[in-house]
């Protein structure tokens, strides 16, 4: 009558060494796992590194360089970033950039808050509707969406057809030709682009804020423009700082829309960092000069995106 309890006695025995080897074998992978993940990881970082980290460096490289892409470098030190600041083409196309900002980012972005502001008080279908038909244009493509827009700008286009018919037809003209409109002309394209995204971003923002918020607000004798400045704007930082993000790289790194609708014309009033870059490498086989164009552009995109995210994400 002992044996079968000493065998479950020494059966229950066993049990917590097994136990305890799972717990060691468990502890010692916890302690591989940084090492594992890193593992997984360094395939896409060996990708990066290759198209990205090692053409960066060959950029900076050849800025310091006049060459034209076949023969023989040569040294010149900084002179392709003096020209960067001191060519009349290339200080207009930075500026112009910077003129997009106001188009791709604030404007798209005050829209957009505009936009899903007024869908948050639609009913799901409605909202769904909405948002979908704002997107689409993020679906386009952007040399596409820049030939559409180039009929529409044309002198016989739908837009100075519709100033015609309501009596404006003063002020038709072919807008992408005109010196002083050809930017701001592009510049609503970069709006109509982007409000769809800035859009669902700050919409899907809006739904993470607590209603109790809104009947707090209420209570304390809030109207609808207070709610917006003290509950809603607070509650989409995270968001603003995503659509801010974003829309000041597609200003400062536009390059689509102008080369397919202006090539940077006319006169050069809508060149944009990205056309040149391409201008002088490609049609003046000038590399070193569109090498320093290019780190100039990035240091720039750098120096406003990535303060811009601290501030942005601080809290209030």
């Amino acid at each position: 009558m002992t044996v079968p309890v000493q065998v479950a006695a020494g059966a229950q025995g066993t049990r917590p060494a097994a136990g305890g080897s799972r717990r060691t074998k468990r502890r010692s992978g916890e302690r591989r796992g940084p090492w594992a993940a890193w593992i997984f990881v360094l395939p896409a970082l060996a990708v990066f590194a290759f198209f990205t980290l090692q053409s960066l460096a060959k950029s900076v490289q050849y800025s310091f360089y006049s060459w034209n892409g076949i023969g023989e470098a040569q040294w010149v030190g900084l002179a392709n970033y003096a020209e960067v600041f001191s060519d009349p083409r290339r200080v207009t196309a930075l500026l112009n950039a910077f003129k997009l900002i106001f188009f791709y980012s604030f404007l798209s972005i005050a829209l957009g808050l505009i936009a899903a502001t007024l869908i948050r008080g639609l009913n799901s279908r409605a909202s769904r509707a909405s948002q979908t038909i704002l997107f689409l244009p993020q679906v386009v493509p952007l040399v596409g969406a820049g030939i559409a827009w180039t009929w529409l700008y044309s002198s016989d286009g739908a837009i100075n057809q519709l100033l015609s018919a309501i009596g404006l037809g003063s002020i038709t003209r072919a807008w992408l030709a005109d010196f002083t409109f050809a930017l701001p002309a592009i510049g609503i394209v970069g709006t109509w682009v982007l409000i769809g995204l800035c859009t669902m971003l700050l919409s899907a923002g809006m739904t993470k804020i607590d209603p109790s918020l809104y009947d707090a607000a209420r209570v304390d004798g809030a109207g609808p423009i207070r709610e917006f400045f003290a509950v809603t704007l607070p509650g989409v930082r995270g968001e603003l700082t995503v659509c801010l993000t974003v829309t000041l790289i597609a200003a400062l790194a536009n390059f689509d829309v102008v080369y397919t609708m202006t090539l940077g014309g006319p006169g050069g009033s809508t060149m944009v960092p990205g056309v040149d870059i391409y201008q002088l490498a490609f049609n003046q086989a000038r590399v070193g000069a569109a090498s320093a164009m290019g780190v100039v552009l990035m240091v720039l995109v750098l120096a406003l995106v990535l303060p811009l995210q601290r501030i942005m994400r601080e809290r209030p």
